[in-house]
């Protein structure tokens, strides 16, 4: 075999009787800790997210006047700008910008979270406000808090939903799913599977079937259930207020 044949099979072309076939373009494909990249496709869907953003949105919007800071709708305006650049850095595959924009973002919903707290803290034993309200916004908080950390779990595990999609299987992250014990499978945790962590942390204030392993985890789900069992103290309280 010369060596022009030799070449043209290599580099996948061949020679038929009435020319040449044309040449075979590969999707490049790269090894990183032994997992298979896959960058021709995004696996996880980003809608749950977005929807929990939006419900944080309305959440913080049916809280009370009391219990918000001044400008609220001028907070409302900056995250709703920011879901639609979120959707649009991702659909633009500008993932770097898209995961700096989301971690800003779940500051700004922390920071406007832990500020209305304070505020139900201040306002609880005041005994200005009518009870009904109270209740009502401690539990709003409460819901809030579960999807703001799993907000925070979805975004910062693993490298966050892009690098997480890169792998053929996940088997190496901030948490211990039970999922990552199993020898086969294709299985990438999505934003459901922090939004049961983070339900997990505020009702049992412990971790459930799914163990934290690095020590930004571990503070992330203590700061959660410490948020959690102040807003159900308050809540206790003020029940047993009232009866």
């Amino acid at each position: 075999m010369k060596d022009w044949q030799l070449k043209q099979i290599l580099t996948g072309n061949s020679i038929g009787r009435r020319g040449t076939a044309p040449h075979i373009c590969y999707t490049p494909v790269s090894m990183t800790n032994g997992d298979l990249l896959q960058p021709s496709r995004e696996r996880e869907p980003r809608w749950p997210a977005l929807l929990a953003l939006l419900a944080v949105i309305g959440l913080y919007l049916g809280l009370p006047d009391f219990l918000t800071f001044g400008h609220t709708w001028l907070l409302i305006f900056v995250l709703l700008v920011a879901a639609v650049a979120l959707f649009a850095t991702h659909r633009t595959g500008r993932h770097d910008l898209n995961h700096h924009l989301g971690i800003a973002v779940n500051g700004l919903t922390t920071g406007m979270m832990v500020g209305s707290v304070a505020l139900l803290i201040k306002a609880l034993p005041e005994h200005k406000e009518a009870p009904g309200a109270l209740l009502r916004s401690a539990s709003a908080l409460w819901i809030t808090n579960i999807l703001v950390f799993a907000a925070w779990y979805w975004r910062l595990d693993a490298g966050g939903p892009h690098q997480r999609s890169l792998r053929s299987h996940h088997h190496e992250g901030a948490f211990l799913f039970p999922q990552m014990t199993m020898r086969h499978g294709t299985w990438s945790p999505q934003f459901v599977d922090y939004l049961f962590l983070a339900f997990n942390t505020s009702t049992a204030l412990s971790p459930a079937d799914t163990q934290a392993l690095s020590r930004w985890a571990k503070l992330l789900m203590m700061a959660q259930a410490l948020i959690s069992l102040t807003i159900i103290v308050l809540l206790v309280a003020r029940s047993v207020n009232i009866m």
